[in-house]
């Protein structure tokens, strides 16, 4: 029985040493058994070395061994009560069940609980308790000691109740990894294969309590334990130091051995300190100074020029990635190495994981990512939650399409997108709608089934096959919401076995080696099985529990959370690219070390979780002896980083870059500065500032620089000194013309205006046009959206649900109702009371919800609100607008008046040319009328439901036709109404259907309130600047109108902010629309469908626009230009009507 050590700095050969000895001494001592214990990762590798060591090209009596191994082999020979071990998955299970049982008595943690992964936070937690043997008897003694820190005392206080329920749980059925070391430890003394053997402990940085308390039984049991530990040349091994030194850990593992040797009585044997010059290092000088110095506190920087360790700096993390594989290629091609010389170490693994797939990828570098991938976002996952999620939340929309769209239904995408398209119309939710027969027929499919009631019922048994099919797959899955685990698992079981989901996850598999993505194919291949494994463990776990199907998700989703799928090397001549500290690197000759950038370098330690850094620091300064805290986990990065940099024989390349994937400014790690005041001489270097040429290593990527450089050259931008290798790559590139081609017409792209042809354009739209004044409007926005939307007809996907926009119908239709109402009652506009609008606005309203869009309004309480909200808003609008009728002398005259009811008006059919006819639809919500012996004053009014102001300008660029067209027919109406009498237009004028509110510093009475409203309600518009017309519009008005958009100054005129127009004034703004109208008829009928969107001060035609993903409209393209409209005040804007009237 004896303990020694083996010394010595990284690539000193310590492992070669020991590996020799132990070879030669099992080749003397073949009675005997050697076992080399090593990191998980090195277990091959290290086999590996020692045959091809051996003379007779094996090893018989050497074992290599990891800590989980050495638990199998020897469990497995001295036998032990048979017990199933509890994984990560298996911890978490059960945590959770006993996590929902303890809820009541966990003041802290109870009403967290339920957060995604706050129980693996838990786990971990109390994994790490476990491995650092502290009991629940020691916990208490946490607790007593944190009283001071309340917050921390009630989390231990609630750890301390799971730890113990946890333990009460798994008690005599089932063992923790972390226990698997301590029966391992009680079992070791029957061992025979341990009996007078040789442990070796090789790669390891430091041992946790329970691995050192299992060495310690080692030692006493085998006949020699040896264990190799990285120190530098001229430190004290046995001396203790503080623990910001560099081999602070070191001293550590070897204090904690040696004192258990003393615990043991263990003799100690004689140690090794390899010292023989630089092994690894014997062609790199300054690789050799850098293992002496680095992190040394006393240094002398090198002298001279070096070639072995190189810096350089990039823009981007995925420009380092990419200079990487351009240097990795050169290694290759002009210095004769293999990719398995080279290895790839990364700061922020997970954020460049990406980009080394894509970079390596297009200069078919190939390589091997070290890491472990989750599996909660592989479909079979997102099929499974989906499927159970159907029936906690009764088959909601979300859930359905979830489920559908996995990529594991066996329903085919266009199959799906109709089933949709019926479900979003007609708002199909829950599991009795679904399980009966579709009835209910939508106004789209009638309209697609073209009157036919053939096609209309084919296009209703398809979408009832498509919901029958769905229903067959998941309908198994039908249970009580109170079951026990046993049942859920076996339902689950029969529901992935019924969809043959083993199968499809075969058919991904293949599908992906064809691809020749091996690394997500055999992800692909163990996804099955480990699903299978965790429905064992609930089931075993959890079997006889009974749950709510919610408890049962949450205990899968724990399990998931845990699933990792880590893939092994498909190739051998591969680069290794991991991080620097699950990475283990052996015989390199070039490490690249990439991301070393403050964040990354040092690693941010902060693991937050459970128990906070803060309190870390507190439970270790107390004497407990817990994982690193962040303070300590970066002095431990040191090391890592040394033993990282030091890992390659040849060549060492560091980088860094300037912004992140964001594109946020980032710094260098402090290791930038440090190596660079080792090698004062090396400059940093800048790689993508060599010339294209330099930086091309292929077709793939020179057609990458080709494309750029085309499209500087067409901009006008290609720097002149650059011109010569652009021609040279160009003519390059002769020999895949096609390729060089297609680059080039992309370079050229711009965008022309085809347009549609005459005879396209009248077989599109007619003839004789039907035009509405809003699609009018549409045309002067943007030509294309008006053909997208006019022309081919496209329309946004119709919903079950009531919108801001289905407002204004429901207030149009509502208004015209209170107007037949009125009539009934024999009341008019003028001496209705506050309580019969109520009453009528009410009824009107409830009988409208009733029978609008298939009962919409009453299909959620959201809804059912706004049947309240409009009501309240429609009984405010119909009493202003009889305040504002009261102000004034004009009557009500036509409501909702359609143009259809008025086809031979002259100002609604238009004249394109002897044989193209346009012809107006539209609706006037409101014409009021005054006269006296001579005049008829015409008065129209527009309801909105937004706040659209009336604006000169806008109706000058076509965007604002609506009011006076209504104004041209209503005049030519009462025209003939009254063929004796003058008309004369009064007042064109919207009115904002709202009910506002005030907001006021002071207590305000009810008449105050109502003036202020009234106020805010005041019409906007253009009104005749006659002052007998003003009047009879608002007899009452003094300086400042409450009904119509006009204000007086002290002399009497109008103000500048007043909305009037002389009579003159009026006349041309309504021959400059008629000119307009005919204007956007011709070129309709001409077929332009130019995309040309406006841009009007911050109004743009895009921006609330249905079609913008469609339309193609790219302003980086040339050609795609937006129009540019001048906001012109009053005079020009007249001037310019004038000349087009005149034209």
């Amino acid at each position: 029985m004896s303990l020694r050590f083996c010394f010595g700095p990284s690539g000193s050969g310590k492992s070669h040493r020991i590996y020799e000895e132990i070879m030669q001494r099992a080749a003397e001592e073949p009675g005997r058994n050697f076992l080399i214990i090593v990191p998980d990762q090195f277990t091959m590798q290290t086999q590996k070395d020692l045959v091809m060591r051996s003379d007779r090209d094996g090893i018989l009596n050497i074992d290599v061994l990891s800590f989980g191994r050495l638990s199998h082999r020897i469990l497995e020979e001295v036998g032990t009560k048979e017990m199933p071990v509890l994984d990560d998955t298996g911890k978490s299970l059960v945590l959770q069940k006993v996590a929902a049982d303890l809820k009541e008595q966990l003041p802290a943690m109870g009403s967290l609980l339920h957060k995604q992964g706050y129980i693996h936070e838990v786990k971990s937690a109390i994994s790490e308790f476990m491995q650092y043997g502290i009991s629940t008897q020691d916990m208490d003694k946490l607790i007593t000691s944190a009283q001071k820190r309340g917050a921390l005392a009630m989390k231990l206080k609630d750890l301390k109740t799971l730890y113990r329920g946890f333990q009460d749980y798994i008690r005599d059925h089932f063992i923790t990894t972390e226990e698997t070391l301590d029966v391992l430890r009680r079992s070791l003394s029957k061992s025979k294969i341990l009996k007078g053997s040789v442990v070796v402990f090789d790669g390891f940085t430091g041992f946790t309590p329970i691995q050192n308390r299992l060495i310690q039984e080692l030692m006493r049991v085998c006949a020699e334990t040896i264990v190799t530990v990285t120190i530098g040349v001229g430190e004290d091994p046995y001396k203790m130091d503080g623990e910001q030194k560099l081999f602070h850990l070191s001293k550590k593992t070897v204090a904690d051995l040696e004192k258990l040797a003393a615990e043991a009585e263990v003799e100690r044997g004689e140690d090794l300190f390899v010292k023989g010059g630089p092994n690894r290092f014997a062609k790199a000088p300054a690789l050799h100074y850098l293992e002496q110095n680095l992190f040394r506190y006393q240094y002398e920087s090198y002298a001279g020029e070096q070639q072995e360790i190189h810096m350089f700096e990039a823009l981007s993390p995925r420009e380092e990635v990419h200079q990487t594989a351009l240097y990795i290629r050169h290694l290759i091609r002009e210095q004769g190495m293999t990719y398995r010389d080279i290895a790839v170490v990364i700061g922020d693994l997970e954020g460049y994981a990406s980009y080394v797939e894509t970079e390596f990828g297009q200069l078919e570098i190939p390589c091997f990512l070290d890491r472990t991938r989750g599996i909660v976002l592989n479909p079979m996952i997102e099929y499974i939650k989906s499927a159970l999620q159907l029936y906690i939340k009764d088959f909601s929309y979300d859930t359905v399409f979830h489920f559908l769209r996995s990529g594991m239904a066996d329903i085919s995408r266009e199959e799906i997108d109709e089933l949709e398209n019926y479900v979003i119309r007609t708002g199909a939710r829950g599991y009795r709608t679904y399980s009966r027969l579709f009835t209910r027929r939508t106004e789209e499919l009638q309209e697609n089934a073209e009157g036919s009631e053939q096609a209309e019922e084919k296009t209703m048994e398809r979408l009832n096959r498509i919901r029958q099919q769905f229903m067959d797959a998941v309908e198994i899955l039908h249970m009580g919401s109170q079951e026990k685990a046993g049942d859920y698992v076996s339902h689950l079981y029969d529901f992935l076995e019924q969809n043959q989901v083993q199968q499809k996850l075969l058919n991904y598999q293949q599908q992906f080696e064809k691809e020749g993505d091996l690394s997500r194919a055999r992800e692909y291949a163990q996804i099955y099985r480990l699903v299978m494994d965790l429905l064992d463990q609930v089931y075993e776990l959890l079997g006889e529990e009974k749950i709510s199907r919610q408890e049962f998700v949450d205990i899968l989703e724990a399990g998931f959370g845990e699933i990792t799928v880590g893939t092994i090397p498909q190739n051998v001549d591969r680069i290794v690219v991991g991080d620097m500290e699950r990475t283990r690197l052996k015989q390199v000759k070039v490490l690249f070390f990439l991301g070393v950038n403050d964040g990354s370098i040092p690693k941010n330690a902060s693991k937050g979780g459970i128990i906070s850094d803060m309190d870390r620091e507190f439970l270790i300064e107390s004497g407990t002896e817990m994982a690193p805290s962040p303070r300590q986990q970066m002095y431990i990065q040191r090391l890592y980083l040394y033993l990282n940099m030091t890992k390659p024989s040849e060549q060492l390349y560091l980088s860094y870059a300037k912004v992140n994937s964001e594109g946020k400014g980032i710094r260098p790690s402090y290791l930038i500065d440090t190596v660079r005041k080792l090698f004062p001489a090396m400059s940093v270097e800048y790689p993508q500032n060599r010339s294209r040429l330099e930086q091309i290593e292929g077709r793939q990527e020179g057609a990458r620089y080709l494309a750029e450089e085309l499209r500087e050259y067409v901009e006008g931008t290609l720097p002149e000194e650059e011109r010569q290798d652009f021609y040279l790559m160009y003519r390059a590139y002769e020999a895949d013309a096609a390729g060089r081609d297609l680059l080039t017409r992309a370079a050229f792209r711009r965008y022309r205006e085809s347009g549609l042809s005459r005879i396209v354009a009248r077989a599109l739209y007619g003839q004789q046009l039907e035009n509405s004044v809003s699609r009018l409007e549409t045309y002067a926005a943007c030509a294309c959206r008006h053909f997208l939307q006019y022309g081919l007809s496209l329309q946004e996907r119709e919903e079950f649900g009531f919108e801001a926009s289905d407002m204004g119908t429901v207030y149009h239709a509502v208004l015209e109702n209170f107007a037949g109402k009125l009539a009934e009652s024999n009341l008019t506009w003028w001496d209705f009371t506050e309580d019969f609008a109520a009453k009528a606005v009410k009824k009107s309203v409830e009988a409208y919800a009733a029978t609008y869009g298939e009962t919409v309004l009453y299909s959620s309480a959201r809804n059912e609100y706004a049947i309240t909200r409009m009501s309240r808003i429609l009984t405010r609008t119909v009493l202003t607008l009889q305040k504002h009728l009261k102000q004034g002398s004009f009557q009500p005259d036509d409501y909702e008046l359609s143009f259809r009811f008025a086809e031979d008006l002259d100002s609604i059919h238009v004249d394109l040319s002897e044989d193209e006819k346009m012809h107006l639809q539209g609706r006037i919500d409101r014409i009021d009328v005054s006269e006296d012996a001579e005049h008829v004053y015409v008065k129209v009014i527009d309801y909105k439901s937004g706040n659209r102001k009336f604006d000169l300008a806008a109706l000058y660029y076509g965007l604002q036709l609506q009011l006076v067209v209504y104004m041209n027919a209503a005049m030519e109406m009462e025209s003939r109404k009254h063929p004796d009498k003058e008309i004369v237009p009064a007042a064109l004028l919207y009115y904002h259907i709202d009910d506002p509110t005030i907001e006021t510093p002071v207590e305000l009475t009810d008449e105050q309130i109502n003036e202020q409203i009234l106020a805010k309600l005041r019409m906007n518009g253009v009104v005749n600047s006659d002052p007998e017309v003003v009047e009879r519009l608002d007899r009452y008005m003094q300086d400042k109108s409450v009904v119509i958009p006009v204000e007086k100054k002290k002399d009497g005129s109008f103000s500048a902010r007043s909305g009037v127009l002389s009579r003159e004034e009026m006349q041309l703004i309504s021959s400059y629309v008629d000119a307009k109208i005919r204007s956007i008829g011709r070129e309709i009928l001409d077929g332009k469908i130019a995309a040309n969107p406006y841009e009007k001060g911050n109004e743009e035609a895009c921006t609330y626009c249905a079609y913008k993903k469609v339309c193609g409209f790219d302003g980086s393209i040339p050609g795609y230009e937006k129009r540019q409209l001048e906001d012109l005040d009053k005079q020009a804007l007249m001037q310019r009507m004038q000349k087009t009237v005149e034209a």
